[in-house]
């Protein structure tokens, strides 16, 4: 599929999400075969000041193209400097954040809050699609709250004002991830515009992807928490949608392969003090579900050093390894 200028081998993307889709995690979804990656969401000011955070939130490197920046902020004329400024990026695309629910984004009139005023979003979708030599696009939610459910509307002004996709989350500001995405919202975005539009909200599985396109028409589908310590369901997603084929899931070496990798990535880029602790919540999703995993993830938040994370993880999934296999054979 295409996004403006820009040319995708497919249509299933990696929502962006604040503390999780940093670089490292963008790689090992590219590499399962991710369409689009996002980065996390980066503040318009901070890149205005010259922060250096913002910055490295911003930084994407060829391993893991093609990649969209996602950026915030409430004022037209800040949004569209930081769009002219990202042109030398590595970026293919630019993605504005009108979604985020948040309360230290929304309050600042910020994120989810902008659907709140039609006209404000507008601007600053125009302002920031004449400033930029890329594709914008604009993340969107269902709306604020229920009184307010306006995306159908916003959808088409982002599509007036030069916007060249939008995605949709089906749920409204104040549910944040609670309750059922309402995927006929998504459906009515999508009657509603001629720009692809991008479905979001409760793909955990490739059921669950074949089932989103299928009932909304969406043009793509953005997997967020269901690609959380699961960098395989890109991969999963994409046999299943080609042949109908349910892969099985990745056994425990291949899981420990990727928690080692995913982990020695982020201490490359952050050190080791930072990247192992951050790799904690990581691990914590990797190993969800699996029994005893409570116990393994209490012991592992005590942590703080790559080697003594890894000789947990080891002692533990070769244990369950090793019973899988007893239990196989009785």
């Amino acid at each position: 599929m295409r996004i403006g200028s820009v040319e995708l081998e497919n249509n299933v993307f990696l929502a962006p999400m604040a503390g999780i889709t940093d670089m490292p995690f963008r790689v090992l979804c590219r590499e399962q075969g991710c369409g689009l990656m996002y980065t996390e969401m980066v503040s318009a000011k901070g890149i205005s000041y010259g922060d250096a955070k913002s910055f490295r939130l911003a930084e994407i490197r060829g391993e893991e193209k093609p990649a969209a920046v996602q950026i915030f902020g409430s004022d037209p004329f800040i949004m569209a400097k930081v769009a002219e400024k990202l042109n030398d990026s590595k970026a293919d695309i630019i993605d504005i954040n009108m979604g985020c629910p948040t309360p230290k984004i929304t309050k600042n009139g910020e994120g989810c809050a902008l659907m709140l005023d039609i006209n404000l979003a507008g601007s600053i979708i125009r302002d920031v699609a004449r400033a930029s030599e890329k594709p914008v696009t604009v993340k969107l939610r269902k709306g604020w709250d229920s009184s307010h459910v306006n995306v159908v509307e916003l959808a088409k002004v982002a599509e007036e004002n030069g916007a060249k996709a939008v995605a949709v989350h089906g749920r409204t500001r104040d549910m944040f991830y609670s309750g059922k995405a309402d995927w006929d919202i998504i459906a009515r975005v999508k009657k509603a515009v001629s720009i692809p539009v991008i479905g979001n909200g409760d793909v955990f599985t490739p059921r669950d992807a074949k089932k989103m396109l299928e009932s909304t028409k969406c043009d793509a589908i953005m997997i967020g928490r269901g690609a959380q310590g699961n960098p395989w369901i890109f991969r999963n997603v994409l046999h299943y949608l080609k042949t109908g084929e349910i892969l099985p899931g990745p056994s425990n070496e291949e899981k420990l392969r990727m928690i080692i990798r995913h982990m020695d990535m982020l201490i490359g880029q952050k050190g080791e003090f930072i990247g192992a602790r951050e790799m904690r919540k990581h691990i914590a999703w990797y190993i969800k579900g699996m029994r005893n995993a409570t116990r393994v993830k209490q012991e592992i938040f005590r942590l703080s050093s790559k080697n003594e994370i890894i000789g947990v993880l080891k002692r533990y999934l070769i244990e369950e390894t090793s019973e899988e296999t007893v239990n196989k054979q009785l």
